[in-house]
């Protein structure tokens, strides 16, 4: 298949394109810079120039395309405070891509998150998020709407990845908590530090993507989740054993001050299941788990300087 991919060069996208490519699909990725550009061209990738904003470059890459796996996000702005405008941005994007596939059978599969699911109880492939006009239920409103194109001729499916998508080069939530650390002086969690958050690898969740675009039933949802739930005082306690501070916990009413942004996500309990799509897609994750993967220690290597 031609398959057209948004968010192809960051940091699942680059894992899910030589994973659709040694499989004998073809890639075009989308490329907002000369350097993306570059990547995706040395990784084999054919190249449609343009950002998420795009709307008619999108529509246009995916008409032309056999299938769409959607990944991009805006996580610069949703990391720096506005994960209701970067959520918002890719509702608009989404709509575009899925205009483009009415009526023509073809695959169109969404990164999605677990988040906010069943607060209190691991979540399942059947639960579906209450709208209560949060960023994370805008984003999870989204994922529906692209659920309902199965109803509209699209073979859609929404992959709902884990708070944690782990690996070398990772610079999402767990390099947060490190570098926070490493600023603070202390490892720290939230209350009693309990709470549970799913995790993948990269190369696990890249395996399911292209499992997804290749054989997921239209309307599927799926979990990219290795493991249910590791809990946030044990993530707390390998940051800082690696980096030599002490572990502590952070009241609930000073996770602001000491977390900054990550406060919003930093307390949530949010295990979830990944029995429906084990089954569904014989998919069985392969990769390190998340404590065995920070202790390999390449999230703890000292951040380079230059002059």
């Amino acid at each position: 298949m031609r398959i057209f991919v948004t968010g192809a060069s960051g940091w699942i996208g680059s894992a899910v394109v030589p994973e659709l490519i040694d499989a004998g699909h073809q890639v075009v990725g989308l490329a907002r810079s000369d350097a993306s550009a570059v990547a995706l061209t040395a990784a084999g990738a054919k190249v449609v120039r343009g950002t998420v904003d795009d709307l008619d470059v999108l529509r246009d890459a995916a008409a032309a395309s056999d299938g769409v796996i959607h990944l991009a996000f805006k996580h610069d702005i949703a990391f720096s405070g506005d994960f209701q405008g970067a959520a918002e941005a890719d509702r608009r994007a989404v709509d575009a891509l899925g205009a483009a596939l009415v009526g023509t059978d073809r695959p169109f599969v969404i990164a999605s998150g677990v988040a906010g699911l069943a607060p209190g109880r691991v979540s399942t492939e059947q639960d579906t998020a209450k709208a209560n006009g949060s960023p994370i239920t805008i984003r999870a409103a989204t994922a529906q709407a692209v659920l309902d194109l199965a109803q509209q001729g699209v073979r859609s499916s929404v992959v709902r990845l884990s708070a944690t998508c782990h690996g070398d080069g990772d610079n999402g939530f767990m390099a947060t908590l490190v570098a926070t650390a490493r600023a603070k002086g202390v490892s720290g969690y939230v209350g009693d530090g309990a709470n549970r958050w799913p995790a993948v690898h990269r190369l696990d969740a890249a395996h399911l993507f292209r499992l997804a675009v290749e054989k997921a039933p239209a309307g599927s949802v799926l979990h990219g989740v290795a493991e249910e739930g590791v809990a946030l005082r044990d993530v707390a306690e390998v940051i800082g054993r690696h980096l030599d501070v002490p572990v502590t916990s952070v009241a609930p009413e000073n996770a602001a001050e000491h977390f900054a942004w990550l406060a919003a996500f930093v307390g949530i309990d949010a295990p979830a299941s990944n029995v429906l799509t084990r089954g569904l897609l014989d998919w069985e994750p392969t990769q390190p788990g998340l404590l065995e993967d920070l202790d390999k220690g390449h999230y703890f290597q000292a951040p380079t300087t230059t002059a």
